[in-house]
């Protein structure tokens, strides 16, 4: 995306309580490539963990698939931890509806409004999926 570069150089930088309310950077280690890839996304605490969502047509979750370690860049500070994805479109539902309870404002970024089950929050999981990063 056009924008990452800008807001992984706001993250990075003094003025990054800008945007690190509910975005962080999250640095991953390509399995097959070695490079180590960072995106910003956004979060929403839940519990003892930060849970993002992606579309499944992107492609720099993969390499969490069956968890991996990550630096996230949360807050200003770095943090070690670990990821998983969640891809089953069924836990995914059931995620996002955690999510869009924790986070309201989520369900018209899912297109859901506040629901928290039913045909719109399986559509919504069917185009995506769930990461789940360690709390930090």
């Amino acid at each position: 995306m056009w924008f990452n570069p800008l807001m992984t150089a706001v993250l990075r930088s003094p003025f990054h309580a800008l945007l690190s309310r509910n975005t962080m950077l999250i640095s991953v280690r390509g399995r097959k490539s070695g490079k180590v890839y960072a995106t910003p996304v956004n979060y929403v605490p839940v519990g003892d963990e930060l849970w993002t969502v992606s579309l499944r047509k992107r492609t720099w979750w993969r390499n969490l698939r069956g968890g991996a370690a990550v630096t996230l860049l949360l807050r200003g500070r770095s943090v070690q931890t670990t990821a998983q994805v969640v891809e089953a479109q069924e836990d995914v539902a059931k995620g996002l509806g955690r999510l869009v309870e924790a986070a309201p404002a989520y369900g018209r970024y899912l297109g859901v409004g506040g629901s928290l089950e039913g045909p719109a929050l399986q559509e919504a999981a069917r185009e995506r999926v769930l990461i789940k990063a360690r709390g930090a």
